[in-house]
């Protein structure tokens, strides 16, 4: 029998935030009081996608940052993200058009970050989407943020639906390691360009004629 898709869940940044850079931007210009940075490297590789908690921690492990600086650091990177996302966060007519046309299809919408509460409310705002979605789940919401599936399946529980009845839009390694993990399909994008409804509805179609994840 095959398998119907009855809602969409997506990550937010680099699926529908263009904010891969605000994130590093911002940490880094925290750290910087502190003679410390990510190179560009290390974050495409290393860091993208992880709470900022979690940056900060491998960042104590690994370079000797002290610990008594992480809520510091951590509050600092949040408002400085804030100051980026208010100056350069705007709608995105493609991921407007997409979501609107799949709530009109009946189909349920949510966000899953691993960014902060504030953040994503902000950004979800300022890119004219948050009326799409039934409801979004943040780092705190959950006790182990992705690659740990934790966030994935709490949403699906909260949609009241099984697994093979999600398709779940990530980006990252960590973001699709934990779609992966919670038995939902994946559509694997590589930037936000690729989150429009043509590719959606393929994912869609091509998961629910059999195909697996």
């Amino acid at each position: 029998m095959s398998k119907k898709i009855k809602a969409v869940i997506f990550d937010m940044d680099g699926v529908l935030i263009d904010a891969k850079d605000w994130h590093y931007e911002a940490l880094n210009r925290a750290l910087s009081l502190f003679g410390m940075e990510i190179s560009r490297y290390d974050h495409l590789v290393t860091y993208d996608g992880l709470p900022t908690k979690k940056k900060l921690k491998m960042l104590t492990m690994e370079r000797g940052l002290p610990a008594a600086l992480h809520d510091f650091l951590n509050d600092l990177k949040q408002k400085f993200t804030m100051e980026l996302v208010a100056t350069r966060c705007r709608p995105t007519f493609a991921h407007q058009y997409a979501l609107a046309k799949l709530r009109a299809q009946g189909m349920p919408l949510a966000v899953c970050s691993n960014s902060v509460r504030s953040t994503i409310e902000l950004m979800m705002r300022r890119a004219a989407l948050l009326d799409y979605l039934e409801f979004f789940l943040s780092n705190q919401d959950v006790a182990k943020g992705k690659p740990d599936p934790e966030i994935y399946v709490k949403a699906m529980d909260r949609l009241g639906l099984q697994p093979e009845q999600c398709l779940i839009v990530e980006d990252n390694p960590n973001g699709i390691a934990a779609g992966k993990a919670s038995g939902a399909f994946v559509l694997e994008v590589a930037s936000v360009t690729d989150v429009n409804l043509e590719n959606i509805l393929a994912a869609i179609s091509h998961f629910e004629g059999g195909a697996t994840c």
